[in-house]
């Protein structure tokens, strides 16, 4: 019987996914797999719990998500960071539309934010 070291994670990986609409059930390994341009096998092993993200990756699946970090790694703290002092600050952002596009490009998946970039830059 395979042990799940980090079970606790995955079930908050899960809550955070589901916060953030992703797909439920079979779907959801795929498209985080996709989303985060990771195989499937590491997205798997991520939600079932065999192993963690590295912290690189974790702290952009909480940016991403719209989740505290801290609850995300440690489970301490709520969901949505209540009470915690080290998000960002949303004043950072000049206007609506900023805010807006910068949030739309953080769901993109990783290969469709690159020809993005790639598509501004010419």
């Amino acid at each position: 019987m395979p042990q799940f070291p980090h079970k606790d994670f995955a079930h908050r990986l899960h809550q955070a996914l589901d916060y953030a609409g992703f797909p439920a059930g079979r779907q959801r390994t795929g498209a985080v797999a996709e989303h985060y341009d990771v195989s499937r096998e590491t997205a798997r092993k991520w939600l079932v719990g065999l192993a963690l993200p590295e912290l690189e990756r974790m702290l952009e699946l909480a940016v991403q998500q719209r989740v505290s970090f801290e609850w995300l790694a440690t489970g301490r703290g709520t969901l949505e960071g209540r009470g915690l002092h080290v998000r960002e600050h949303p004043s950072k952002y000049d206007d609506a539309e900023e805010l807006r596009l910068i949030g739309l490009v953080r769901k993109l998946p990783r290969k469709r934010r690159r020809a993005l970039i790639q598509l501004l830059e010419d």
